[in-house]
This record gives structure tokens, sequence and C-alpha cells, in this order.
């Protein structure tokens, strides 16, 4: 998504091919003019010289089928991975597609991953259930928190006494911990 004061915006590609087709620039000066490259210049002039006068962009997708895989495609994806149980990358280059295709086609039709299939049979291995923690009462579980304190020896420690005299109280160093109220 380009802003709204972006070069070529559909109304800047508009005045970008006006430039060159009606003024007479070059292709050249109206692409440094309108920073972009002389070929993405000429393809916005070459579509409106053919009386494209829209200028937006045009979707990716080939236009025999403009919104999904043919069916044909799917089924002889969907068979590949049947029979010979190959993964997505394996079907691309078979298939002569794109991996994101496939993966797309396989997702669609809620295709397991090979990884969750038996070798021998090909079907799904049925993964054990979940070990859930539920009980019938609020309060069967309790969390306990526990205060975690520094311990600091009688007399302070090395910021109060300064490293060499605070190095002698360390033998009770370390942490003290305090069970939570009301037990």
């Amino acid at each position: 998504m380009t802003h709204a004061n972006a070069y070529l915006t559909p109304r800047g590609r508009l005045a970008l091919a006006e430039l060159v087709a009606e003024t007479g620039w070059s292709l050249r000066r109206a692409a440094e003019r309108f920073q972009c490259s002389p070929a993405t210049a000429k393809k916005w002039v070459d579509r409106y010289l053919s009386g494209d006068r829209s200028m937006q962009d045009r979707s990716s997708r080939p236009r025999s089928c403009p919104h999904r895989t043919p069916t044909r495609t799917e089924r002889r994806i969907i068979g590949l991975r049947f029979t010979r149980r190959w993964g997505p990358h394996r079907i691309a280059y078979h298939l002569h597609l794109a991996k994101s295709t496939v993966e797309a086609v396989l997702r669609r039709y809620k295709m397991p991953q090979l990884a969750h299939l038996d070798q021998a049979t090909g079907l799904p291995v049925r993964r054990p259930a979940p070990h859930r923690y539920e009980h019938e009462q609020p309060g069967d579980l309790v969390h306990v928190d526990i205060k975690k304190l520094g311990r600091i020896p009688d007399g302070g420690g090395h910021r109060k006494l300064g490293r060499r005299t605070g190095r002698k109280n360390r033998s009770k160093m370390g942490y003290a911990y305090l069970p939570p109220r009301g037990r």
C-alpha cells in the first residue's frame, strides 16, 4: 500500500504517461522526474497508449482461473500426496508449480503433515489425547507464591562497609524464602 503523496500512485502514473505521450518528454527524463526506472515508465506509457486510463495495479494471477487453482491441478496435487507421499517441495517441482500454491491446496483440503502419517499405510496416526489438569471445583489446584529476599549480613554488606570489610560477612549471603501469609 502506497501513501497518498507517492510518485507512482494511479494519479501519478497517469501524470507520467501524459507527460511522455502528450507533452513529448523522453522516457528517461520522465522516469527521473518520477523516481522510477525507464522500464517502469515505459510500462505505464504503453498501458496509457493502449487505452487503459485507470492505471490501477493488475492481479498477478493467471487470467484463466482468477480466484483459485484449477480443480484438475488440485486433484493432481492430492493424488501425488496420497500415492507417493511426497511433500510440498517435491510436488511443486514435479508439477512445475510454486511451493506456496501446493501448500495452500494441501491446507485447503486439510491434508495432514507427512510426519503425522503411518509410513506403511499412509493413514493418519492417532495422537494421544493431551493431558489436561481440569478439576471439578474451583480451588482444587492452589497457586502458591513464595517471596525471595536477599540476606544482608549484620552490620551491612560491601556497599556500606567497603569491599574488604564487607567480604568478612560473606558466610550469611544468599536468599531467604518466606512462605505466603496465612499458613
